[in-house]
């Protein structure tokens, strides 16, 4: 005895199985749940729902068998074979719930579904007609099939439970997966929020790069690079690096092509002797091409003043203000250094345009 049948017979332990219509709601509420359970499986194809509903169509012809009286024998040009419903879908691959007739056409009803099985909320269920004539044999197998049904229902109810609890599993994953429980500050990638990063181990002000513009409060900075003066970048080959304007203001557009080769911005010696011994904070001005958001690493050498480790960020098209910070040596740098950045990661070819890099320092 498959699953379906075990929970249609459980059904009717709490009505009166003898009675049509009853058995009439147990029919139609199993084929709600089926289709309730077809339309929350997203891989569910077209053919395999229909096999589903035609399974479950034969199992309640094989049921409703049982309960049909015995009746004189019909000859063979009166008795026609029982119509196979048709079964309709929808654009989600899921079967359309028709009528469901019990005996004759011309006596089927068409009750309110209850709510007898779980998950049973959508009307309707394929027309099942019933014209077989049961004999004092199959009545006998029909009761034993009866007491069998009756010791293995503890199973079917514990089937049951298993079936809804992974149901309900299901269904709080793709509630993780689609975001249906996060925030609509958490969802929004737009400017209001910072920049995101991806993989640094230094402080950031405020817990992370900050917003354009708030960089700016109490601090003098110390300009390293502006496209006012991009002779002190260097783009070895397999890159690019050229200066462009629009209403957002002057900006460097750095290219790593698929090289994957980074753009060294120079930071003078006399920056390097004005932030040694000192915490230095450093602020990348920049945003991505049109529409092309990417992930971006900065790389510092800054000789005998050491190294800034390495940053990586997500860069999307708003300007954005992408920070980093470090505990400057206290020692003479004798001789100027530099900022590395890499456009893109991925090798796909992004550009991210620099406006200017700056740093500030505190004692």
């Amino acid at each position: 005895m498959d699953s379906i049948e075990k929970a249609i017979r459980n059904a009717f332990e709490k009505g009166d199985p003898e009675n049509r219509e009853f058995r009439e709601k147990v029919y139609r509420a199993a084929f709600a749940a089926l289709d309730r359970a077809l339309k929350t499986n997203p891989a569910m194809t077209v053919e395999v729902a229909i096999n589903r509903r035609k399974s479950l169509q034969a199992t309640i012809t094989e049921i409703e068998s049982e309960f049909m009286p015995a009746a004189p024998a019909v000859s063979a040009g009166a008795a026609g074979a029982t119509p196979v419903p048709e079964v309709s879908l929808n654009g989600n691959g899921a079967a359309k719930a028709p009528s469901v007739s019990i005996g004759s056409p011309a006596t089927g009803v068409t009750p309110v579904v209850p709510d007898i099985m779980p998950d049973a909320t959508l009307p309707g269920g394929p027309p099942v007609e019933i014209t077989e004539k049961r004999s004092r044999a199959e009545r006998r197998a029909a009761d034993r099939a009866a007491r069998r049904a009756e010791r293995q229902r503890p199973f079917a109810a514990m089937f049951l439970a298993v079936t809804l609890l992974a149901m309900g599993g299901i269904g709080a994953w793709w509630a993780v997966q689609t975001d249906q429980f996060k925030s609509a500050e958490e969802i929004d990638t737009s400017v209001r929020n910072p920049p995101k990063t991806l993989e640094s181990e230094d402080f950031s002000p405020d817990g992370g790069p900050a917003r354009p513009g708030e960089a700016d409060q109490a601090r003098n900075w110390i300009t390293v690079f502006t496209p006012t003066d991009p002779t002190d970048v260097s783009a070895p080959s397999g890159t690019s690096a050229e200066v462009a304007k629009d209403d957002t203001g002057s900006f460097l557009r750095i290219r790593s092509g698929n090289t994957g080769s980074a753009v060294s911005f120079d930071v003078g010696q006399g920056v390097l002797e004005q932030i040694a011994g000192k915490h230095a904070v450093f602020d990348i001005v920049a945003r991505a091409e049109d529409g092309k958001e990417t992930q971006m690493a900065v790389d510092c050498n800054f000789g005998e003043l050491g190294d800034c480790g390495r940053k990586r960020y997500i860069v999307g098209y708003q300007r954005g203000e992408y920070l980093f910070e470090m505990d400057v040596p206290d020692k003479e740098p004798g001789a100027a250094g530099t900022i590395a950045i890499n456009s893109d990661l991925a090798k796909e070819g992004k550009a991210v345009d620099i406006y200017e890099i700056r740093v500030s320092v505190t004692e």
